[in-house]
């Protein structure tokens, strides 16, 4: 999957990425937890300008600590994507450690996780081309910021938690490479 032309506005990667999380996340039910944040509203869109690692740890920092600030009812969680930064995958899979020791330096381990999401990511056992790896590929490079709280609710309501990722292999190796790009376009 080639990232896209790089956008013109804000607007257009927000766009782009609703699109993504209304199309794939919720339509294909990657998340089963994402349609009612979305429906509500609760879904805060981030668009980065960052071009340096150094920079978009200070926005993700920021970020982190926005969502902290809001009540769940009102910012449930945020998406920051960062179209200009970390575009090669195994630049951005290694800066993930940095996100981690940032989440550890707020002192919000166990309170804030942050998933990634990336147009060319890649799960350690599977091939670059493997149908798997789009359960977590997005327009842009993304991190998800997520509250603890908020996953361990989900997880009540949703018994099943555990499998939740080996039915989106499912899903996306029934889908196909030409189902997703048909879903996408």
């Amino acid at each position: 999957m080639d990232l896209p032309n790089h956008p013109d506005s804000d607007a257009q990667v927000t766009q782009r990425t609703q699109d993504w999380v209304v199309k794939a996340v919720i339509g294909l039910n990657l998340c089963p937890f994402a349609k009612a944040e979305h429906v509500h509203g609760r879904i805060r869109y981030e668009v980065s300008h960052a071009v340096k690692r150094k920079a978009l740890l200070q926005e993700l920092k920021q970020s982190i600590q926005y969502l902290c600030s809001q009540p769940a009812e009102q910012v449930e969680t945020t998406l920051l994507v960062h179209p200009w930064v970390l575009l090669d995958f195994f630049d951005f899979n290694d800066f993930l450690a940095d996100v981690d020791d940032l989440v550890d330096d707020l002192d919000l381990a166990g309170e804030i996780q942050v998933a990634s999401f990336h147009p060319h990511y890649q799960f350690a056992d599977a091939g670059p081309d493997d149908i798997e790896n789009f359960t977590n590929r997005s327009p842009w490079p993304t991190l998800h910021i997520i509250r603890e709280a908020s996953i361990e609710r989900a997880v009540q309501a949703f018994p099943d938690a555990a499998d939740i990722y080996e039915r989106n292999k499912a899903v996306l190796r029934q889908l196909g490479l030409e189902g997703w790009k048909k879903l996408m376009s």
